[in-house]
């Protein structure tokens, strides 16, 4: 089994939204996702998809899109974005994926040579920008949500890897110390695999390894609309 994380496919949810609006790289940007994972990914690998997967409002209208996506190859692992608007129970969304595909909701999942845990994230402080009071109770509960991912992975984990997705960045290219950090440092995490990032912003965000926890930014347009693999060693 091999390791890939692409996020942010931002699928239509059956409204037929254009995403050329957000620059011409969008262009049939699931054409070209769909191109390059089939070039790359087989039925023995795993995907990680953090998040902003359709903008869909309501859950059956998401369905065609998770279809969609469970057509391409691989198992498939899902974590909530921002605007997964259609992700409200957990219940709900297990209930109606394809077989093939997982939800993560501040859990996490034995995929065999690794574990895999979860939480949406949030932002978070810094010093030039403290967060208002109905952030900061958001960004606490996400806190203690990843805790909680990171204490059940550990205790799956035996000695393996354990991956962690997050939608928000856990850090930024200037800002590398959080409280995110610290809880993944803490959980001696391998890797963490984040989106929510485009455009100009995509220059902000942080790969590469820090205090032994390796980041991947992986919105879909930060890595050419083409799955990243995930090296485990």
């Amino acid at each position: 089994m091999r390791l890939f994380a692409i996020g942010d496919l931002h699928l239509s949810g059956g409204d037929d939204k254009p995403m050329d609006v957000f620059g011409p790289q969008w262009d049939r940007h699931f054409f070209h996702i769909s191109r390059q994972w089939r070039e790359k990914v087989s039925e023995d690998d795993l995907v990680l998809i953090p998040g902003d997967i359709s903008w869909a409002m309501h859950l059956e209208e998401a369905q065609e899109d998770l279809e969609a996506i469970a057509e391409l190859p691989g198992r498939i692992i899902l974590c909530k974005g921002n605007h997964d608007y259609w992700w409200n129970s957990i219940t709900r969304v297990r209930s109606v994926l394809p077989p093939k595909m997982q939800a993560l909701q501040f859990n996490a999942i034995d995929a065999g040579p690794a574990v895999i845990c979860g939480t949406r994230g949030w932002v978070f402080p810094t010093d030039e920008q403290p967060l208002d009071e109905a952030n900061r109770k958001i960004f606490l509960r996400e806190t203690q949500r990843l805790r909680m991912a990171l204490e059940e992975a550990q205790e799956l984990a035996n000695g393996r890897p354990v991956v962690a997705m997050m939608h928000y960045p856990p850090l930024l290219e200037g800002v590398r110390k959080t409280v995110f950090t610290e809880l993944l440092e803490e959980y001696r995490t391998h890797t963490v695999v984040y989106g929510h990032l485009h455009g100009q912003g995509i220059q902000s965000g942080f790969n590469g390894e820090q205090r032994g926890v390796r980041y991947c930014l992986v919105s879909c347009d930060s890595i050419g609309f083409s799955p990243m693999e995930i090296v485990l060693n």
